[in-house]
């Protein structure tokens, strides 16, 4: 076994991924990349081909495609130099189509300036026009309740006579309070009746290399699976006790990325390959088995039930 493919089989075992899985990934057969590790590139098709798989097989596992080829460039063959020619060729002729365009840049912006400047006045004179006549406006309006004389026919002091005649004040004044206390103690009285369901996770037992986590959760209320991912790492999620499951999400998140899922009564099988770069929270709980690769099974129980038969238990 050479040193790369050393470097590439102790990455990918490191992430808890087989070659079955970096299959699937990368779509490379599987008998491509046990000669990569081997370090027999005689059986891939040419020496273009090795690099390219090696390039895809660093990047699935997690390592620098470029240092990885660098460091061991004696050991990789070069492809051939007829393959290098149209990329040159083609980015000298892209370096003089855009310094044609470049040249242009300099008339684009001397007429652009100046028309950006007449359209800024043009756009204040309008503004300036249309104000005009509505500054002229209120005035007229407000000089008409004047010239009428209605100011004295509508007197402030006759609300404040009215309110002294029959007391009628204190009345008003302590009936909105008493309606106003009614409607502050009804909210305060909803939170003690409404008492939303607690979700509950605890560690039960070992299966091989799968933890089991109990779900508890009264009937009805839902309870979510979220992963969000820090770093590379193969994730995949079934519904039920394994990988024979319904298929909800397989394939490698990227740092940022974000599934969730509602655990119903099949349960949940969750295989992260790399769990350092894989955040797992049930019910809004961290669950994490303290491995570099986890397995992880959530199985639901319906907590309200168990404190039914608990409180029948004890009346007896």
């Amino acid at each position: 076994m050479s040193d790369l493919g050393q470097q590439l089989r102790e990455a990918r075992l490191q992430k808890g991924m087989s070659l079955d899985d970096v299959q699937e990934m990368t779509k490379i057969r599987k008998r491509y990349l046990e000669a990569i590790e081997a370090g027999d590139y005689k059986v891939l098709p040419g020496s273009f081909y090795v690099r390219a798989f090696i390039k895809t097989y660093a990047e699935a596992v997690g390592l620098n495609p470029d240092e990885l080829l660098e460091g061991h460039k004696q050991d990789v063959p070069n492809p051939q130099p007829e393959a290098t020619m149209e990329p040159v060729i083609q980015k000298r002729a892209a370096r003089a189509s855009s310094d044609r365009n470049m040249s242009w840049l300099p008339t684009v912006l001397m007429w652009t300036f100046p028309i950006l400047i007449i359209a800024v006045i043009y756009l204040y004179a309008v503004k300036s026009n249309n104000s005009a006549p509505d500054d002229t406006i209120p005035p007229t309006t407000q000089t008409d309740p004047a010239d009428q004389g209605g100011g004295e026919q509508t007197p402030t002091p006759s609300p404040e006579g009215a309110q002294g005649e029959g007391g009628t004040d204190e009345g008003n004044v302590t009936d909105p309070g008493t309606e106003t206390g009614e409607e502050e103690t009804e909210p305060e009285e909803k939170p003690d009746e409404e008492q939303p369901g607690q979700v509950t996770i605890t560690e039960d037992r070992k299966e091989g290399n799968i933890t089991v986590f109990k779900v508890a959760a009264p009937t009805g209320t839902p309870v979510k699976v979220e992963i969000k991912a820090t770093g590379k790492s193969w994730v995949e999620v079934y519904r039920g006790s394994n990988s024979k499951g319904e298929k909800l999400s397989f394939g490698m998140m990227e740092a940022g990325n974000e599934v969730s899922f509602d655990i119903d009564s099949q349960g949940m099988y969750v295989k992260s390959g790399y769990s350092p770069a894989t955040a797992i929270t049930v019910g809004g709980q961290t669950v994490t088995d303290g491995k570099s690769s986890s397995r992880l099974r959530f199985e639901p129980i319906d907590s309200s039930a168990t404190g039914s038969d608990s409180t029948e238990t004890e009346g007896e």
